[in-house]
């Protein structure tokens, strides 16, 4: 699935933007989500040194996804280029609560250094969501609606690209009204 940026945010226009390729696979009792990035340095940024960190200031790919157990509340994964996770639950932007640090250990994390090539800086990180964080047992027969998101809020440059549109006037991805079928 190729991320996109939403030409109607006046941040996005008029600058060079991320390629970013992802794949949404339920494994049975993980759901498995690997990003690939490719950004111009100016939109690179890699700061954040911990999980529950504002992932979001730094080069930051992002799920969210409705709860399939719990219709009325979304989760929010937030990883970072270097694999530091902020992971919140709730039904709206302002009511959220942070996954604590015992069941961040349990979100599995792969991340590729990143490595630069001219004037573009390459890197991949892939996580696995355990189902038990949802409530769920497996993700087998399960359907998955949600948006698929990077950005980086402090970079130089600061961009935002989604999966799916999100008709806002300014980015805004606390928006579940706009979410679609990942799988």
């Amino acid at each position: 699935m190729l991320l996109k940026p939403n030409m109607n945010w006046e941040k996005n226009c008029g600058i060079a933007l991320p390629t970013v390729m992802a794949n949404v696979n339920p494994d049975g009792e993980f759901l498995q989500v690997e990003f690939f990035v490719e950004e111009p340095l100016d939109c690179f940024r890699a700061e954040v040194m911990e999980d529950g960190g504002h992932s979001w200031e730094d080069s930051c790919v992002e799920i969210f996804i409705e709860n399939p157990a719990n219709r009325s509340e979304y989760f929010n994964f937030e990883t970072t280029s270097r694999g530091f996770i902020l992971a919140a639950h709730g039904p709206d932007r302002e009511n959220r609560s942070q996954l604590d640090s015992a069941q961040l250990a349990k979100i599995e994390r792969t991340k590729q250094l990143a490595s630069i090539i001219g004037d573009f800086i390459s890197w991949s990180v892939s996580i696995r969501i355990p189902a038990g964080i949802f409530g769920l047992k497996t993700f087998e027969g399960v359907q998955l609606r949600g948006n698929l998101y990077k950005c980086a809020d402090k970079a130089k440059t600061p961009h935002y690209l989604s999966a799916f549109p999100i008709e806002t006037e300014k980015p805004d991805f606390h928006r579940p009204e706009f979410f679609d079928i990942l799988i």
